[in-house]
């Protein structure tokens, strides 16, 4: 297990529960609070190709699509501020990317394989 080392780290820390598997990445992370170690959050993260292993977890869009639905509520609302609408833009750059990606994967045949 270890910790990451970037996040808010003053009320919360990220732990990776795994070791890098498919695609050189981890695929277990917890979110537990510091004062109390309470576990927040548990978010488990695809673990291979949906085509070769089925869906087992969440994939990176999904917490972005998260985060920004909240950045937009915070936007519509008293804490409207330009650092959340500059996060907000690239959030929905980010999100773009990933979906420009998995559209060139599709168009060639490779979506939901280990193939390159």
């Amino acid at each position: 297990m270890r910790e990451l080392e970037i996040g808010t780290k003053e009320y919360t820390k990220v732990e990776v529960l795994d070791e890098r598997g498919q695609g050189n990445a981890n695929h277990h992370y917890i979110v537990n609070a510091v004062d109390g170690g309470a576990i927040l959050g548990d978010v488990s993260f695809q673990n291979g190709p949906i085509k070769e292993a089925g869906v087992n977890g969440i994939h990176n869009e999904d917490l972005i699509a998260i985060v920004i639905d909240r950045l937009e509520g915070f936007q519509s609302g008293d804490y409207a501020c330009d650092a959340n609408q500059h996060a907000l833009a690239h959030m929905k750059n980010g999100l773009t990317a990933l979906r420009n990606r998995t559209n060139e994967r599709e168009a060639r045949g490779v979506e939901g394989t280990h193939k390159k």
